[in-house]
């Protein structure tokens, strides 16, 4: 089963920005999937297996374990 979440949740539990924030970034092509800029809205992404920057910086989220 795959982990998808829509980008900016992603980024908003890494504590990089709050969702609007986030989603202002994807807008604007500071976010990247895996080497590829992403500029639309309700992209999803596994945080624990896709590679996501932020202006350049990967980003690590932070789950809770269970």
């Amino acid at each position: 089963m795959t982990n998808m979440e829509r980008l900016q949740k992603i980024i908003a539990q890494a504590g990089i920005a709050s969702r609007r924030k986030s989603e202002e970034l994807i807008l604007s092509g500071k976010v990247e999937v895996n080497g590829e800029v992403v500029t639309e809205l309700g992209t999803k992404a596994n945080p624990e297996e896709d590679m996501i920057t932020v202006n350049g910086k990967p980003i690590r989220s932070e789950k809770k374990c269970t």
